[in-house]
């Protein structure tokens, strides 16, 4: 088992969960408000005047083998969104309730 966070401008929403449902994810944790800014390029995601835009998070656990092709669907959509901001980031699970 993996756990998969997803960091995504709150206009990716619709793309995101899209992706989750076409890839038979159902269970996640989301937190609709965070905010942020990106390790190189982008404008920061602070929800206020300056900076109004605003991110979303994503924390799901999944099969190993639904890993790559969730990676490889979120590359995807970043690549068609490269303003936006996309970020994803991979954890082993050592166990579960």
């Amino acid at each position: 088992m993996k756990s998969v966070f997803i960091s995504y401008n709150q206009a990716l929403t619709d793309p995101v969960n899209l992706i989750l449902d076409r890839l038979h994810i159902r269970g996640y944790t989301k937190v609709e408000t965070v905010h942020g800014r990106g390790s190189f390029t982008g404008e920061p995601h602070m929800g206020n005047h300056t900076w109004p835009a605003m991110n979303s998070a994503i924390i799901t656990i999944v099969q190993d083998d639904k890993v790559a092709p969730l990676l490889d669907a979120l590359r995807n959509l970043d690549s068609r969104t490269e303003m936006q901001g996309l970020r994803a980031f991979v954890w082993n699970i050592e166990d579960q309730l």
